[in-house]
């Protein structure tokens, strides 16, 4: 889920903390500074967290072959646990993206984790390439809304499969001209070992970590390259780790046109007739863009976006039903367009946020896989099979996502195998619509046998601790006494 918010970390004039860990499963070890603990400043636009957090900056090699090389800062935010005689350590926390700025999510997120900061110092980070840790930035305001408003991202013509392809590729090298030394480093291989690096300086033996969506790649990624440094571990809402660029698109179109269907279902309607409906109100808006009360235009991708939004969490149905009926009914995009601003990181005065700069820059570090044009316009008879609404935009991603990168990928699908590891939480909702329940199995496979626990939520939405009971207090447990749960238990 996208999220709005970046934070710069307070920087101590002077370093305080010199930590030495192994900066690579073999490599030597790496020296790495953290700075005092200092008030936060407030980001550009926004205020400063409440005075009980406190920001720092680690030190950490940009290329970890090179140890003694050059440098680049990881901003943290903590806030220390409440009862501090019966403090355990810390938690670090990912909340996704990639590219969610930890520092800027975890103060407005805290109060769900107020039960874990009993015990635990809640820690935030924004991973490298992303905010206040060097983020990456490929293009400027005008030329993201001027993609926005004039790229086709379901192309039907020659010209508008070009332009699409010529506009990602363009994106790709504002990337390596205005962030050229953080791109190649920017994997999560590199940002796992950045995660050690702050457990080590933090002073836990080992760490206890809570990722979410794309947070637990990171988290099965560090398992598989720290299984001896993994304390308590929870994954939730969990990417499957074996799925490739086409895997993904595949898995989306499957879960969001699953939780299109639920939300029909729940309003009385027929799923089908109702993704009839919401397919060929998307076919009208490609030939004749809605107007809006800005002035701005709402094109099919910025719908299909708008629609997508609401979709991640059954609270945004009420949204959605009020967007379709505006569109539908009045012939008007204003708040399909408005979900899609909120999605795509544009505020009012239409400066964008740099989470989908951040996003793309990580994923395409990650996957080796470019599949061309031909390639995603094969996979369109299948995915418009798997969902008419979702599917012809999710195949003509896995060619748009990362062509001309000018970063090789690292990997075919991510390694998530942890052999000798404590037992990881692995956490799946049946109605999840961005990261699909099958992952969360997937992921507890991978992990190992002793190591993955699988724990089912019943329920809609991407993500469970804070939406379900059940899954709150089994979670709870795990992380404040150290009881895992048995292996497949349900929370309905």
């Amino acid at each position: 889920m996208r999220v709005r918010g970046r934070a710069r970390a307070g920087v101590a004039a002077a370093l305080s903390v010199t930590v030495l860990l192994a900066g690579c499963d073999d490599g030597p070890p790496t020296t790495s500074r953290l700075s005092d603990w200092e008030r936060c400043e407030a980001p550009a636009g926004a205020t400063a967290p409440g005075s009980g957090w406190r920001c720092a900056t680690l030190d950490v090699p940009l290329d970890y072959t090179q140890p003694d090389g050059e440098t680049i800062g990881i901003a943290l935010i903590r806030r220390t646990a409440t009862e501090k005689s019966e403090r355990i350590g810390s938690m670090l926390f990912n909340f996704g993206g990639p590219g969610g700025s930890g520092v800027g999510i975890l103060p407005r997120a805290a109060a769900s984790y107020e039960e874990l900061n009993t015990r635990y110092d809640l820690v935030g980070f924004d991973p490298r390439g992303v905010a206040a840790s060097a983020g990456v930035r490929c293009r400027d305001d005008e030329e993201q809304e001027t993609s926005y408003r004039e790229v086709d991202m379901t192309p039907d013509t020659a010209a508008e499969e070009a332009a699409f392809i010529a506009d990602a590729t363009d994106f790709g090298a504002g990337c390596a001209r205005l962030s050229p030394a953080v791109l190649p480093h920017v994997g999560t291989s590199n940002a796992a070992r950045d995660m050690d690096a702050i457990r080590a300086a933090l002073g836990d033996r080992k760490l206890s970590y809570f990722g979410i969506s794309y947070g637990t790649e990171l988290g099965g990624t560090y398992a598989h390259l720290f299984p001896e440094n993994v304390g308590r571990v929870v994954l939730d809402a969990v990417v499957d780790p074996t799925a490739n660029a086409v895997g993904h698109a595949r898995n989306q179109a499957t879960g969001f046109q699953r939780a299109l269907e639920n939300y029909f279902r729940d309003r009385g309607q027929d799923p089908a007739e109702g993704t009839r409906r919401t397919a060929h109100l998307l076919e009208r808006i490609d030939e004749n863009p809605l107007p809006t009360s800005s002035g701005r235009e709402l094109n099919e991708s910025l719908a299909v976006t708008g629609i997508v939004t609401p979709l991640y969490s059954r609270s945004g149905w009420p949204a959605l039903t009020a967007a379709l009926e505006e569109a539908g009914s009045e012939g008007r995009g204003d708040r399909l367009l408005a979900l899609a601003d909120s999605y795509n990181g544009r505020d009012g005065d239409g400066h964008y946020d740099t989470r989908n700069h951040s996003q793309r820059a990580i994923s395409c570090a990650d996957a080796k896989a470019r599949p061309t044009a031909a390639e995603a316009r094969a996979l369109l008879p299948e995915f418009r099979t798997i969902s008419p609404v979702f599917g012809p935009f999710l195949a003509w991603d896995t060619a748009g996502w990362c062509a001309g990168w000018p970063v090789e990928g690292e990997h075919d699908t991510p390694e998530a195998s942890a052999p000798g590891s404590a037992p990881v939480l692995v956490i799946g909702t049946t109605g999840d619509p961005a990261t699909p329940y099958e992952g969360a199995r997937r992921m507890a496979k991978e992990l190992g046998e002793g190591v993955g626990v699988m724990l089912t939520n019943k329920g809609e939405g991407h993500g469970s601790y804070g939406e379900s009971t059940c899954v709150t207090s089994v979670v709870d447990a795990y992380f404040l006494r150290g009881e895992v749960p048995a292996d497949g238990r349900t929370c309905s």
